[in-house]
């Protein structure tokens, strides 16, 4: 951290600059304070000369979207972004909120490896944001031990894209920019297409590194560095033992061996990040590492009256552009004077060049923030602004780590294009790191290009460059300039490397590129699904952090999401995922049941009709007013509904006066005794169809009835066992009951147990008259009106079976054990189990059927299976961390799943995606 420049903004929108706080070939970090509300932000603002560059810009605006996206969690939010409508000459930034934090690479420096719990929380709150990164069809490429912060409260990303991650690139003339990245993965290396398995292997690079202190890819020569992450074993020996075999399976070589990220964060923390994270979690010296940093942070003020001379123009940019001697080189060696925080270039960290052994290449630059030149000479690195102060002392000084990472460290600068001035990329554009970076181990360059154009005249190999996913460059005029030589280099450049540029792409070296051109991008090609992996969610929607978290969701019509919540209804569009009303009238209501033309909701104190394209209120029908003779009628839980008919229980108090007393004799006291009924009610009429006295419930007194199955005489209904009074459940001795109500009439016709189900087992019927329950470890069928048993089916041991899923002649299994099968509804016969291959924690998971009927979901606390119906092949898994809050509570809702159309809609919390599904 240092003083401002004379070219430094000081004003960025409507936060005023304090200070310099990190610095980066590509950008600049400045301490800036909101002048309305005093909070420290952070902005990180990217070198004009690299903003012009359309492809540069198009990147960063790109992943600064992504970091909205993911706010939340451990993705702190931005605060403001500038103009994406900016032109080139005005500046490229974004601003998020200050969090007293040290890189991951600075952390190891001062402490060594993480101990095992720090290394649970670092990689299971990476791995929740990696889940909803892929989630959405996306794939991050935004680790390194420079982008990972290590907060008080639990880890923080800080990069969300190519860019981020990048330890060096290029402006190129024409408009193109080559970014090179620090870690590679045996896909990159052979050239194929990077998917969501590409992160899991960097995540286990990264991991190997916080637990060791290096990559398990260091032992060899330099030059095979490549060979070596695409074939070699790691060396995983300094791992802990109880993460070895987590870590080797993110680095399997077929990215279809490795976990999904969901798995990964299940794994290491099963209560999650947030909830592992809960007291102190970092070791002692990083935590006071990191209040040594917040205190100086808050002790700074903004420029007083010795101005530098530069000023910024009104629109937050400077008058000046920044000076040619200002760019950072690559050969650079740390000021005398460096800043304490900040760790001098240590010999085993410089590059190993194809001319040198390790420890004697040349220096690639020190973690100083601003290196100076090796000496007087101005070399073209950004050198001590001696006109400024510095802010000395300003952190414990972090020692060198123990093991070496020479042997996979990039050079940080590129060779200059023909005519141009270098202009390397060793940090992210928008990197939002509090600290010094430090070296980190990065792939070499492979034997076979290191002769290729583009190397260093002295023989330092410029490392491989990798293809980047930017933003959909335009599509090629006819009669462009490309060549068949460049197509053919641009097909294997994952390894020779790449230039994107505004409308061009072309291989380094080549000679030739096309054309470029500002024109609208086309769309992007459909990802290619890898196995295991959900399809790309159709739309995603988060519901709004200010408003209570939802209480029900359902369906209306296949149209609509109705989501209720403590404070309103909301219905988002089920073909756009956008949310199209609220009202505050339907709070805390339960179910979308179509009525007419209308969409009913059941609030707690009335009927509601609401308009499904704004929610109106078209009708209402308040207890009080519906049912006149049953005064203070508290309704309960929707037990089912059927066309235009729901049922439910409802129940009220009246006071029975005590009988007149005998002469003599003293008064009794009036008692309070509970009335319950059970109701059908048609809503198209809105008038009730009958109404029949059965047993209160416990206190309250509103016994909770579901229906579980309709026949054309009767319903068969089941009360919940919580609600069951203390008599009953003693009368029970231990089994279940259903009772069976006249569809007509709602006269009770007959109360039946079967088997050894007990009051909590899982039971459901079909219109035939056969139930299928839980007795035990097994699932059993029976007559309901005989009570005759049919056939069993035999659970695992020590499990228990869920609510069963009738889907024509098959009824689909659920078990606590996470089994999931189907079995013959006529016969019992098994046609297929399969694990969810999840640990067998809580309930058994609860089964969807798609609309189709070829697909079954399987939902639980930890994640979303997919199975095909037909023969139990698991098709993929599906996880999301919800809402987590960092400080607030873990996210511990179940998925849910609801079946509309070519889709199933999938919530957790208060998050929901749309995937589309056979």
């Amino acid at each position: 951290m240092e003083a401002l420049r004379r070219e430094d903004p000081r004003r960025f929108g409507r936060f005023t600059v304090l200070a310099r706080f990190q610095e980066a070939a590509s950008a600049v970090q400045y301490v800036a304070r909101d002048t309305g509300t005093g909070e420290l932000a952070v902005i990180t603002a990217a070198r004009p000369a690299l903003a012009a560059v359309p492809a540069f810009r198009r990147r960063f605006q790109a992943e600064a979207r992504t970091a909205e996206r993911l706010a939340g969690g451990w993705v702190t939010p931005p605060l403001e972004t500038g103009s994406p409508e900016a032109g080139e000459d005005e500046l490229l930034w974004t601003a998020t909120a200050y969090v007293p934090a040290l890189p991951l690479a600075d952390a190891v420096g001062i402490a060594g490896p993480l101990p095992e719990r720090a290394l649970r929380i670092l990689g299971a709150g990476i791995a929740e944001i990696l889940s909803r990164v892929h989630a959405g069809g996306s794939v991050l490429q935004g680790l390194a031990p420079g982008t990972v912060l290590l907060a008080e409260d639990g880890p923080r990303l800080t990069a969300f894209g190519p860019l981020g991650a990048a330890v060096a690139a290029e402006a190129r003339p024409g408009g193109q920019l080559s970014v090179r990245l620090g870690y590679l993965t045996p896909e990159q290396v052979a050239g194929r297409e990077v998917g969501a398995p590409s992160d899991l292997f960097v995540l286990g690079l990264l991991l190997a590194y916080a637990a060791t202190g290096t990559t398990p890819f260091t032992e060899g020569p330099p030059e095979e560095a490549a060979r070596r992450i695409a074939e070699a074993e790691p060396e995983l020996d300094a791992v802990p033992e109880e993460l070895r075999e987590l870590i080797a399976g993110c680095l399997a070589k077929d990215p279809a061996e490795r976990p999904t990220a969901g798995t990964v964060a299940a794994e290491l923390a099963l209560e999650g990040a947030a909830g592992l994270a809960r007291g102190d979690w970092l070791p002692e010296r990083l935590a006071a590492a990191v209040a040594d940093q917040e205190a100086r942070v808050r002790a700074l003020e903004a420029p007083g009256e010795a101005e530098p001379t530069g000023t910024a123009d009104p629109a937050g940019g400077p008058e000046d552009a920044v000076p040619a001697d200002a760019v950072p080189g690559t050969e650079a060696e740390a000021p005398e004077d460096a800043p304490a925080t900040q760790t001098p270039t240590d010999p085993r960290a410089t590059v190993a060049t194809s001319n040198e052994t390790p420890g004697t290449g040349t220096g690639t630059g020190t973690t100083n923030a601003a290196p100076g030149p090796a000496t007087g000479t101005n070399t073209g690195d950004i050198g001590e602004d001696r006109g400024t102060t510095r802010f000395l002392n300003t952190g414990p000084k972090p020692p060198q780590s123990d093991r070496a990472t020479t042997h996979l460290a990039l050079p940080q600068g590129l060779p200059p294009a023909p005519g141009t001035a270098p202009a390397p990329l060793p940090a992210p554009a928008h990197h939002h790191t509090y600290g010094s970076p430090a070296p980190y181990p990065a792939a070499a360059l492979p034997p076979s290009a290191t002769t290729a154009p583009g190397n260093n005249s002295n023989g330092n190999s410029t490392g491989p460059m990798v293809a980047l996913p930017l933003p959909p460059a335009p599509t090629l005029p006819e009669g462009s300039a490309t060549s068949r030589r460049t197509l053919i280099a641009i097909a294997a450049a994952a390894v020779g490397g790449l230039v994107v540029g505004g409308g061009a792409v072309a291989a380094i070296g080549g000679g030739e590129t096309a054309a470029a051109t500002d024109a609208k991008p086309p769309a992007p090609k459909p990802r290619r699904t890898l196995p295991g992996q959900p399809p790309e969610p159709r739309w995603s929607y988060s519901h709004p952090a200010s408003e209570s978290a939802p209480l029900t969701t359902a369906l209306w019509r296949d149209r609509l999401l109705v989501v209720t919540s403590e404070s309103q209804a909301s219905a988002v569009d089920v073909s756009t995922g956008k949310r199209v009303w609220q009202r505050a009238d339907a709070a805390k209501g339960q179910a979308a049941v179509v009525a007419g033309d209308l969409c009913f909701v059941a609030s707690p104190t009335e009927f509601l009709w609401l308009a499904p394209k704004d929610g109106t209120v078209v009708h209402r029908v308040r207890y009080a007013d519906g049912f006149t003779d049953l005064p203070d009628l508290q309704v309960g839980r929707l037990a089912g509904h059927s066309g235009t008919v729901i049922w439910f229980t409802g129940s009220r108090t009246v006071t029975v006066k005590a009988p007149k007393p005998k002469k003599g004799k003293k008064k009794a006291a009036d008692k309070k005794v509970v009335q319950a009924y059970f109701f059908a009610y048609d809503i198209v009429r809105r008038a009730e169809v009958w109404r029949t006295r059965v047993p209160a419930g416990r206190a309250p007194g509103t016994p909770l009835y579901r229906v579980v199955a309709e026949r054309s005489a009767d319903l068969l209904v089941r009360q919940d066992a919580v609600t069951l009074t203390a008599a009953e459940v003693k009368a029970a001795k231990g089994k279940g009951s259903i009772r069976s109500f006249d569809q007509q009439t709602g006269k009770l016709r007959w109360t039946k147990q079967y088997g050894t189900a007990g009051p909590e087992a899982a039971v459901t019927g079909d219109e035939d008259g056969i139930l299928y329950a839980g007795t035990g470890v097994h699932l059993q069928s029976f007559e309901a009106d005989t009570g005759k048993p049919l056939w069993r089916v035999d659970g695992t041991a020590g499990s228990a079976f869920g609510t069963p899923l009738v889907a024509g002649p098959v009824l689909h299994t659920t078990e606590r054990s996470r089994q999931v099968g189907a079995v013959e509804r006529e016969s019992g016969r098994l046609v297929w189990r399969r694990s969810t291959e999840v640990p067998g924690i809580g309930s058994a998971p609860a089964l969807t059927l798609s609309s189709s009927g070829k697909t079954l979901l399987a939902s639980d606390a930890t994640q979303v299976t997919a199975f095909s119906a037909a023969d139990g092949e698991r098709l993929w898994k599906f996880q999301d961390i919800g809402a987590a809050e960092p400080k607030g509570a873990t996210v511990s809702a179940p998925y849910r799943t609801l079946a509309v159309g070519a889709h199933i809609i999938v919530q957790r919390d208060r998050a929901f995606y749309a995937f589309p599904v056979a």
